[in-house]
């Protein structure tokens, strides 16, 4: 037998406040007073440890307890329970196996040395801006400094469209090559991946389970003499990602179909001595749902009355 330790134990106020007990390891039990009753299970986290056998070798557990009234109709509780094999890292999912709205949306790479599609593999960890595997976006600093934001990104959650910015101060002493490699890096990063994970669990292992992401270029032209001299900078990019609902009707899937990354450049005249000019940096994130709709009156297949389980048709569609 295998004992359940107590790994930590929150208590929340009435106000949703929530603190960390110090004996975390002593399980609280319920205590009425007046109107109130405290150390109310509201969630629960499970973490089980076994081998590679499947012998279960640790279990833990961490309570958060609540504070309710006695006039409290219903409580809502949360639990959650996750495995880890020994010796291993466990490997953050965005949902099982479709995608959760507000999660990481998780990306890959194909290391050098794999060019075959039979012995592709994804990267458990990239880059410091990219370390846990997740598509990312440049994030938006107080001072707006684009150079001071150089490096600074934020995960892209699934769902959620987001667009941050910063601004850049270009002076005439400003070497064109230098400049564009600068707002390269703010805007894609270190490390900008090559793949995206199609669902919340896809395994590195599943080559057919990851969406390449697909670059386009787009260009504003804004030379009003053309005998200056000129340089072309990156100013903008641009994620869209599309998803479609998988599965059952009963509990569809969220699952990414494409991705793609359209970087926008300008063309920056040359600047007299002296001279300086503020450009605006910008990049945005955009998920598109392209599920098909359900045909009103279409009456093709017959109806069968019956209730079929929630994952009956999992994984076809």
């Amino acid at each position: 037998q295998v004992n359940v330790t107590v790994q930590s134990i929150v208590v929340q106020s009435l106000d949703g406040r929530r603190a960390l007990l110090e004996d975390g390891d002593v399980l609280r039990l319920p205590l009425a007073l007046g109107d109130l009753c405290f150390n109310i299970v509201l969630g629960v986290s499970y973490h089980i440890t076994y081998t590679d056998t499947g012998a279960i070798v640790e279990a833990a557990a961490a309570f958060v307890l609540g504070t309710i009234t006695k006039e409290t109709l219903s409580v809502q509780q949360n639990f959650q329970i996750s495995f880890t094999e020994v010796n291993t890292k466990p490997v953050p999912l965005s949902g099982n196996p479709g995608y959760v709205v507000g999660l990481p949306v998780r990306a890959g790479f194909r290391p050098q040395g794999y060019p075959f599609l039979a012995e592709f593999l994804f990267a458990a960890l990239a880059l410091s801006t990219n370390r846990h595997s997740q598509l990312t976006i440049l994030q938006s600093t107080p001072s707006q400094d684009c150079l001071a934001a150089q490096g600074a990104r934020a995960p892209v959650l699934f769902g959620y469209n987001i667009i941050s910015g910063c601004k850049l101060r270009v002076t005439a002493a400003m070497k064109c090559q230098p400049l564009a490699q600068t707002l390269l890096d703010v805007l894609k990063g270190q490390s900008f991946p090559e793949y995206v994970a199609s669902f919340g669990n896809s395994q590195a292992q599943d080559v057919l389970d990851w969406v390449p992401i697909t670059h386009l270029h787009s260009s504003e032209q804004r030379l009003s003499n053309p005998l200056q001299s000129s340089c072309q900078i990156p100013v903008a990019l641009g994620i869209e990602v599309k998803w479609t609902k998988y599965g059952s009707l009963v509990n569809p899937q969220a699952r990414i179909v494409n991705v793609t990354a359209t970087l926008s450049t300008t063309t920056l005249q040359q600047l007299p001595s002296g001279r300086e000019r503020i450009v605006p940096v910008t990049s945005s994130v955009v998920f598109t749902d392209i599920s098909s709709p359900a045909e009103p009156g279409y009456k093709a297949w017959p109806t069968i009355n019956i209730k079929l389980p929630f994952d009956f048709f999992y994984p076809f569609v």
